[in-house]
């Protein structure tokens, strides 16, 4: 464990949340040097298709949002490499009760717990909230005593529904040069041997429809979820948009709370860019469903991380 200083924030790397088969499970700990406690927490879930990447992937959280009040938690979790799904899900609960274990220690408020993932971390994000505590939990679950619950999710460009993905993708979309995008094979199908879903899942897509089912976060959408903030850019080659879509839909379907920002001129992988707004407003078009009742607005603008940072102020203060 190390402790790095930012001029207003305090950095604390290197926290074990978990061990597991002698592997060490690390969080990053970002905490504003003023502060009235106890803090809202959000927890960051990185992107690249559950196959790439690390807690280290990802926007400037001492800018995203620690310096504005937030105590923000980077963490890793298992790569398909390392171990299939459902272990990756295992990790982020295990991540939110040690949260809530910690939250005296480092002035936390454990009742206000934010996720905040891109890409395959905005899927486990998703999966984490419309799932019930415990699921996706393992045999002999470290923090027993906390639940897994939180109370905001904001989601970006997650896939949802692997089946649907090859049929909804557009090939003439923007291939974003962030860490995450190069990564991204550009000609490679979701139902592809060795696809990242495929690796993901332990099997091609096709040979495994159950699995598939039970990965996906729209299988369990129900009534009564934490609301959801949910972003994708229109011209993503990798995820398409009508992913977001479909899980927008199906939380409106329920009545729960939800926000769908479908903006141009994005592509994948934009949530890493700490200078994304640098250049100004993007136009969007905007789903806003809370209690079963829909507004639309089709051309606003919006600055991308002042409406994240705005959503987890209304829903976490």
């Amino acid at each position: 464990m190390e402790k790095l200083v930012d001029h207003s924030v305090e950095i604390i790397t290197d926290l074990v949340y978990a061990e597991i088969k002698g592997r060490q499970l690390l969080a990053d700990l970002y905490l504003p040097k003023v502060r009235k406690e106890p803090l809202p927490v959000v927890i960051w879930l990185h992107g690249g298709g559950w196959r790439f990447g690390n807690r280290k992937l990802g926007p400037d959280f001492t800018r995203y949002f620690a310096s504005k009040g937030y105590a923000m938690v980077s963490i890793d979790y298992r790569l398909s490499d390392e171990d299939i799904f459902p272990a990756q899900i295992h990790d982020v609960k295990t991540a939110v009760r040690w949260v809530k274990t910690i939250a005296g220690e480092y002035g936390l408020d454990r009742n206000k717990i934010g996720l905040w993932g891109s890409s395959a971390g905005g899927h486990l994000a998703a999966l984490a909230a419309t799932t019930e505590s415990n699921q996706f939990i393992g045999e002999n679950p470290l923090y027993p005593e906390m639940t897994s619950e939180v109370q905001a999710v904001a989601i970006g460009y997650g896939p949802m529904d692997f089946l649907q993905i090859d049929e909804q993708r557009k090939l003439d979309g923007i291939t974003e040069e962030d860490p995450e995008s190069v990564q991204i094979p550009k000609d490679k199908k979701t139902s592809d041997p060795d696809s990242f879903e495929s690796l993901f899942l332990g099997g091609p897509i096709l040979t495994c429809p159950e699995r598939v089912k039970e990965a996906n976060p729209l299988t369990y959408v129900k009534s009564g979820l934490p609301p959801f903030l949910i972003m994708h850019g229109l011209s993503d080659v990798a995820v398409p948009a009508h992913q977001s879509k479909l899980l927008y839909q199906k939380l409106a379907d329920k009545k729960n709370n939800v926000s769908l920002y479908l903006i141009y001129g994005l592509g994948h992988g934009f949530l890493n860019r700490t200078n994304l707004d640098e250049g100004g407003p993007r136009v969007a078009r905007c789903y806003v469903s809370n209690n079963g009742e829909e507004k639309i607005n089709e051309g606003m603008d919006l600055l991308i991380f002042d409406t994240i940072e705005d959503f987890f102020r209304r829903e976490l203060s």
